[in-house]
């Protein structure tokens, strides 16, 4: 999987990408705008060809698939589209409105199946977030609990994009009031965290910085700042 901060599909991304293709075992590419949907109907398509020029240009055979709602991620020859990718790239947005757009249905399916195959998942932003184990929301009836529960595939992370553009009065508080026993992962624009998920120890095997910018690792008792080639060991923290 890949942690993208920002800066998804310029120039400077793509040494990134190329090294995310050469990862993913093969040459297709599913580029999926769906976060963007609530911006209005140009905006994924923006990104959608922004997405498949990119990778077009350095080598891939890419695709938009443009599952922009429940009923897109119900379609069989969307969900198709992913399931035949090698590397399947979530463009930024609204991450509530992707988490919800996606949960329970068959393109996420399908995406997890490109993960089991060998592939690759990238998400920038919105993209990103929903990979973590949690996202900011607003309470639900019933509860204070600004969190709402993500697809966990990196696990116990709450992973906060754009790091570098976010001022620390805000991202200091975040840290402060994480769910429990989470690792708050931030991300900067230009930078991509690229590794694997857990195994049964609770550890990320792997996972290693590459772009222009940080990734800080807050959670544990650890606060931690990584740069270019190093490695990040992603624990289940203990508070």
């Amino acid at each position: 999987m890949a942690l993208v901060g920002a800066g998804e599909f310029l120039d400077s991304m793509r040494q990134v990408d190329a090294a995310l293709l050469e990862r993913a075992g093969g040459k297709r590419v599913a580029i999926l705008p769906t976060a963007s949907a609530p911006d209005g109907p140009d905006v994924p398509q923006r990104w959608a060809e922004m997405g498949v020029g990119h990778f077009e240009s350095i080598g891939a055979q890419a695709e938009a698939v443009m599952a922009l709602d429940r009923d897109g991620c119900h379609d069989a020859s969307k969900s198709n589209a992913v399931r035949r990718s090698n590397l399947v790239y979530f463009s930024g947005g609204k991450p509530d409105y992707l988490l919800a757009t996606l949960d329970g249905t068959p393109l996420w399916a399908a995406v997890l199946g490109v993960l089991e195959k060998g592939g690759v998942v990238a998400g920038c932003s919105a993209g990103a977030m929903i990979l973590g184990g949690w996202i900011p929301a607003r309470p639900a009836a019933g509860t204070l609990s600004i969190w709402r529960e993500a697809f966990g595939l990196v696990h116990q992370t709450l992973i906060l994009p754009h790091f570098d553009e976010i001022p620390a009065w805000i991202t200091r508080p975040l840290g402060w009031i994480r769910p429990r026993r989470s690792t708050l992962v931030g991300v900067d624009g230009g930078t991509a965290l690229i590794g694997r998920s857990a195994g049964p120890d609770g550890v990320d095997p792997a996972w290693q910085v590459h772009g222009r910018g940080r990734v800080v690792v807050r959670g544990g008792g650890r606060s931690a700042t990584y740069y270019e080639g190093e490695r990040v060991a992603l624990v289940r923290s203990a508070g």
